[in-house]
């Protein structure tokens, strides 16, 4: 595996415990240049990842708590007229971050939340006419608990699709909950160490474009991704934005795993992150008791593995 990336891995793991291979997809999708969106439950360590991330990676980070009331000038900023000048001054908005948190994202507004989506999508806030581009790396990081709908504004799908991949950090598993006990675990964000840079994040986003892609690979995504479409269980399938997805992430892990070509293993990998948010189940899946899950397993299942050509 990569060398920096698992160094990374060994400081998050410092405060995190038993979450080994979402931290594995959380930094593929890093390198793949996406964001993350965190559907779990309250108390499993979502605010702890982002920081450690970001103290690891030697990135910038803001957190806001996404309520009914925060509004699109909070994230993007506004123009204040300045008394003395008579001019209008911009006063930048916590999206100007290298990692932004989003926390619980659909406790708020759909205005706010496009507005978020939109700076996502481009790279940039546009405030007044005037365009200004993030610092890179940019990434964001969006909660949200998926038990409570009370005051909730649930993400179109079409939102939803403009996060790479989805993950579910879950419970702790026995040992490791022990081990939270036992203070094992509770050391200090001050014991996470910087081990790479933004710099660094850069150079590995271009060496994983890099990774080579047999045209066998190349068919075999496309070929699982119509499958979903017309699939007897689903209302909805995996769109070419989703494609894209499984076809960077794919490369990333590839990179991660220090290849510097694309397996079949690779895209057997990623497949669940990057299609579960992707898909609409319908009534015949519900009654048969199908979750998504063993829907994408039986999309893998009948599409065949191909024979690359050497």
């Amino acid at each position: 595996m990569n060398a920096k990336l698992q160094a990374v891995k060994a400081e998050i793991s410092k405060v995190l415990r038993g979450k080994d291979d979402e931290i594995d997809m959380i930094l593929c999708a890093m390198v793949a240049g996406g964001h993350i969106l965190l559907e779990d439950i309250p108390g499993v360590g979502k605010t702890t990842l982002a920081v450690a991330l970001s103290r690891s990676m030697s990135l910038s980070y803001r957190r806001m708590q996404f309520t009914p009331d925060v509004l699109p000038s909070d994230i993007l900023g506004f123009s204040l007229l300045d008394q003395k000048s008579g001019d209008f001054t911009y006063r930048p908005g916590a999206i100007f971050t290298n990692l932004f948190l989003a926390d619980e994202i659909n406790r708020t507004s759909p205005k706010t939340q496009s507005a978020l989506l939109e700076v996502m999508e481009e790279g940039s806030v546009s405030v007044d006419g005037v365009t200004r581009a993030l610092d890179k790396p940019f990434f964001v990081i969006a909660t949200q608990n998926p038990t409570g709908a009370s005051g909730t504004q649930k993400l179109p799908d079409s939102q939803l699709d403009r996060f790479f991949i989805r993950l579910s950090l879950g419970y702790p598993d026995h040992n490791s909950a022990k081990e939270i006990l036992m203070g094992h675990s509770s050391a200090g964000m001050d014991d996470v160490r910087e081990v790479m840079t933004g710099e660094d994040i850069l150079a590995m986003q271009q060496q994983a474009e890099q990774v080579f892609v047999a045209d066998e690979l190349l068919d075999y995504i496309v070929t699982l991704t119509e499958k979903t479409r017309g699939y007897e269980y689903l209302a909805q399938g995996i769109s070419p934005r989703g494609s894209i997805a499984i076809l960077k992430l794919a490369k990333a892990y590839a990179f991660y795993m220090d290849r510097d070509f694309l397996a079949p293993d690779d895209i057997h990998a990623v497949f669940h992150a990057v299609c579960n948010h992707r898909l609409l189940i319908n009534t015949k899946a519900k009654a048969a008791g199908l979750g998504t899950e063993q829907i994408l397993n039986q999309i893998l299942s009948a599409v065949p593995i191909p024979r690359i050509s050497r």
